[in-house]
């Protein structure tokens, strides 16, 4: 039997503007930009933000002597959906063909998609003239409810909820069904049927959840943006498989992140928090999702004795006596026979050894964010990054 896959790959989650602090670098500082492949091969960029540049040097580094053939769709023209454009070198080969869509803007008029392409590269803003860019280019104005298809992958744009227009797109390919909307507060009737309608029976939701409940609700009422509860609504009614809160705020760091993740899980299980490297993978046989699987930092090959304590796949909590084989300050290798879901919280608790002190013992908490078949059969060889050192007073530190 053949399978049909199609492989989506994050680049940047961040909403409104990029971020360097050192409390963001886990789930990642790059405005939005992510890439699918369909089954058939053909290559689609879902927004151009910073991460935009991330993937123009994946794309560089392949080398392909026929070029690239890729469509390219704006969600809109905010600066955190286009800023990406001038760093990314695919742009600037002439072997290299992209077609853009999106909408006429009422501020520009005709040729609007053309005008914001090349007005990240106008004077005095940035020092190399569009005449520059020698891929091929085309440009495709659209409107909410327009259906196309290219190389049997389906397109559908819906509009959304946001200051000055937004665009949703459906991707339906042979493989599954993604959707992204961005962008998007809640409240607006038409608006909120829209959604439902373009994510109706989707295998992945890609959804802006910038805020919290509290926030959307009062201090950034009518920002344009969402929350992971509005996020799980939209799931529920629509019918859809799996929920990524996506479009983090810059000014959350991974904690705030970490808490919308869990409380999210509380309410609909298949629930992610969209990570720089993340890849979900949409096949007949289901949705597979793996976070970038380099564990951070000079890791040191040591041998601890640890207590891990985490939830399972299926759900379920766990306890055991495990064993630490890597370690680094950003996080750890571990051997267990459970295996902890991904984007789960694990408290790991290495022992001193020789000395039963607590005192002396080290405790961190750690989010999961690889999990394969360790050396032997019963154990699984699983990746964590430290979220904090634990408190040790809490139950199992």
């Amino acid at each position: 039997m053949t399978h049909h896959t199609a492989k989506l790959v994050f680049w940047g989650v961040r909403g409104s503007t990029p971020t360097l602090e050192r409390d963001t670098w886990r789930y990642g500082g790059n405005t939005p930009c992510l890439e699918l492949t369909a089954p058939d091969g053909t290559p689609f960029i879902l927004d151009c933000g910073t991460g935009l540049r991330m993937l123009g040097n994946q794309w560089s580094s392949l080398g392909s002597n026929n070029g690239f053939d890729a469509h390219v769709l704006v969600s809109h023209y905010h600066w955190d959906h286009i800023q990406g454009i001038p760093y990314f070198h695919p742009f600037f080969e002439a072997r290299n063909r992209f077609h853009f869509y999106s909408f006429q803007s009422k501020y520009l008029g005709p040729n609007s998609l053309r005008q914001v392409l090349e007005g990240q590269l106008a004077k005095p803003y940035f020092p190399v003239d569009v005449s520059m860019m020698s891929a091929e280019r085309e440009f495709r104005e659209i409107s909410g409810g327009e259906k196309w298809e290219i190389n049997g992958t389906k397109v559908t744009a819906a509009w959304l909820n946001h200051p000055q227009g937004c665009l949703g797109y459906r991707l339906d390919t042979a493989g599954g069904s993604v959707v992204y909307a961005t962008d998007n507060e809640p409240g607006v009737a038409e608006f909120d049927a829209n959604l439902r309608q373009l994510a109706n029976g989707a295998d992945v939701l890609i959804y802006d959840s910038q805020y919290s409940p509290e926030q959307l609700a009062s201090t950034h009422k009518g920002w344009g943006h969402s929350s992971w509860l509005e996020g799980v609504k939209i799931v529920r009614d629509a019918k859809v498989r799996n929920l990524v809160l996506f479009h983090h705020d810059p000014d959350s760091p991974d904690k705030k992140v970490d808490g919308f993740l869990s409380a999210a899980r509380q309410e609909f299980p298949a629930t992610w928090a969209a990570t720089e490297g993340m890849t979900i993978t949409m096949s007949e046989r289901g949705v597979d999702v793996a976070l970038r699987g380099s564990r951070l930092g000079q890791r040191r090959r040591l041998r601890f004795a640890a207590t891990v304590s985490g939830q399972s796949e299926d759900g379920k909590t766990f306890q055991e006596k495990a064993t630490v084989r890597d370690l680094s300050l950003q996080g750890a290798y571990l051997c267990l026979k459970n295996r902890p879901r991904l984007q789960s919280e694990v408290r790991v608790v290495i022992e001193a050894s020789g000395d039963k002190d607590r005192s002396s013992t080290l405790s961190f908490r750690g989010t999961v964010i690889h999990c394969d078949p360790g050396r032997e059969k019963s154990e699984n060889g699983v990746g964590v990054v430290f979220i904090e050192e634990a408190d040790p007073t809490l139950p199992g530190a």
